[in-house]
Parts: structure tokens; C-alpha cells; sequence
């Protein structure tokens, strides 16, 4: 048995090109653009590439970008002045603070600055409130990325047995709760969990967000199951490799030998997550404008 390999590379793309033709139609009922705002803190190489990406694909998306620089010395009453200019300009919609942050800044009192209104990433205290009681919130883009490939693979979800490896606020705990939401069957695992190879066996749909390379194997899975891979780890490079190999928390060789469908690393979650960025953007945009959220969305 092969798995099918979902593909959330083509996914992203579709649905970033429904973003767009949605976005125009916001433009011309609005009068404006949605916008979405990313401030960097520092010079992180990793997260330099991320917001021009990000830059780069709400551009595409028909939304206006506005990128904010600030040296890696900024000090905290500066970013949260920022951050109370952004959540005052009514063209921007939506507010992403690149993480991580300098270790001298308060990560959690800049996440909690941020209107819950304009917070995209959906990591304000208030957001995930609103989706461990079931109102409408912004969810982390990448656990509603996973979900999305989900039900696209799957359909209803109801009754399935589901486990997910990691419990940090930004994955584990909100996938778990969409699961939930979606009437799965749900457990979280984590480090202390014990005999994880068997919780793990039992599962329908394995989520693993763990951080820890190829840690899934084969004889982990049940036979079918459909496994989303949220990792990314870079191995150490082999003798003639400058940079070293891109790998999940699956094995995926052995593993898409056993499961039904599996989504690759890289290619599979890692392009939804700025896709549903873009998505949320465009909900929020839609709620400041006082005009009704469209069903595609």
C-alpha cells in the first residue's frame, strides 16, 4: 500500500487565487484594499525571508502590505507604540508580529497588545478563548490550514479517533480543539506521554507538531490512517550537501507505506500557512468594513 499524498502545496495555491479574486470584490464594494501588516524586530535570517514571503503573497493576493523594519535594540514601549498606531489605522486590517522576538521583549505583552480584531495569527488570549468556547475568532493559521486539509481529504469528521503530537499554544492545543469542534475523537500527546507508539497506533488522523525528526514511524500507525506532518527539521548535511536535508517528525518513507494519505515536508502544511495568513486577513477586512464574510471563505 502507497499513500496518497496530499498535497498542500497545490491546495495553498488555489486557495490563495480565491483569496485574490475575493479581495478585488472587497476593493470594489469597500472603496479599499485590505491590508495586512508584518513588523520584524531584528535581523534574523529565517525571519527576514518569511515576512518578504509574506510581503510578496498579500501583494499578489490584490491586499495592500505594509512592512514595518525595526532594529533588533527596539525597545518594548516603541513596539507597542507601534503596535497602538496599527490597531488605530483603519487601513490596515490585519497585524503580524514576526516571531520569535529578542529575548529583551515581553513576546506575550506584544501578542496581547494587538486588537483581537487584527490578529490574524490568532494567538491573543481573547482568539483562543473565542475557539475553546466555540465563537467566532482568528484561529492559528496553521492548525486551520491542517484542518482544511482534513476535510478536504477526509470529509466529516465525526467520530474518528484522533491524535496530536504536541501541545503548544500556536498547533497542538488549537488543532485539538478544531478537531474537537469537528466531533473527532481527540487526544494529545506529548513528551510525558506514555507509550506514545501505542496512543498513537489507535489514531484515525495523526497530527504530529512534536519537533522532533522522522520520531513517527511506520509501526507507530494505524493501518489507513491519514497522517498531516507539521515539522520541520533540518538533518545535518551529508558529506557534498552545503545545507542538509528539510525532514518532518514522520518518516515519511516508511510511513506512507502503512498510511492512507500523508502530507509531505516539504510541501504539504508548510504552504497553507501563509494561504490561510491571507484568508484571515480577508475575514477581518470584511468585519472592519461592516460587510457580510463570503461563504467561500
Amino acid at each position: 500500500m502507497s499513500a496518497q499524498i496530499i498535497d498542500g502545496k497545490a491546495f495553498a495555491l488555489k486557495m490563495r487565487e480565491k483569496v485574490g479574486t475575493l479581495a478585488a470584490q472587497f476593493e470594489a464594494k469597500a472603496g479599499r484594499k485590505a491590508g495586512l501588516a508584518v513588523v520584524l524586530v531584528g535581523d534574523d535570517a529565517a525571519s527576514q525571508v518569511y515576512v518578504r514571503s509574506k510581503g510578496k503573497a498579500t501583494l499578489a493576493a490584490n491586499m495592500a502590505s505594509f512592512t514595518h523594519l525595526l532594529d533588533d535594540n527596539t525597545v518594548q514601549p516603541d513596539l507597542l507604540d507601534l503596535i497602538r498606531q496599527l490597531n488605530d489605522d483603519p487601513a490596515v486590517d490585519g497585524i503580524l508580529v514576526q516571531l520569535p522576538l529578542p529575548a529583551h521583549l515581553d513576546e506575550q505583552a506584544i501578542i496581547s497588545a494587538i486588537s483581537p480584531d487584527k490578529d490574524v495569527d490568532g494567538f491573543h488570549v481573547i482568539n483562543a478563548g473565542r475557539l475553546s468556547v466555540g465563537q467566532n475568532g482568528f484561529v492559528p493559521c496553521t492548525p486551520l490550514g491542517c484542518m482544511m486539509l482534513l476535510t478536504d481529504r477526509l470529509g466529516d469528521l465525526s467520530g474518528l479517533e484522533a491524535v496530536v503530537i504536541g501541545r503548544s499554544n500556536i498547533v497542538g492545543k488549537p488543532m485539538a480543539q478544531l478537531l474537537l469542534d469537528a466531533n473527532a475523537t481527540v487526544t494529545i500527546a506529548h513528551s510525558r506521554t506514555k507509550d506514545l507508539p501505542t496512543v498513537v497506533s489507535r489514531a484515525d488522523i495523526v497530527v504530529a507538531a512534536a519537533g522532533r525528526a522522522e520520531m513517527v514511524k511506520a509501526d507507530w500507525l494505524k493501518e489507513g490512517a491519514t497522517v498531516i506532518d507539521v515539522g520541520i527539521n533540518r538533518l545535518d548535511p551529508e558529506p557534498g550537501d552545503t545545507k542538509g536535508r528539510l525532514v518532518g517528525d514522520v518518516a515519511f518513507g516508511e510511513a506512507s507505506q502503512k498510511a492512507a494519505a500523508i502530507t509531505p515536508v516539504p510541501g504539504g502544511v508548510g504552504p497553507m500557512t501563509i494561504a490561510v495568513l491571507l484568508r484571515n486577513t480577508l475575514v477581518a477586512a470584511h468585519r472592519n468594513a461592516r460587510l457580510d464574510v463570503p461563504d467561500e471563505l
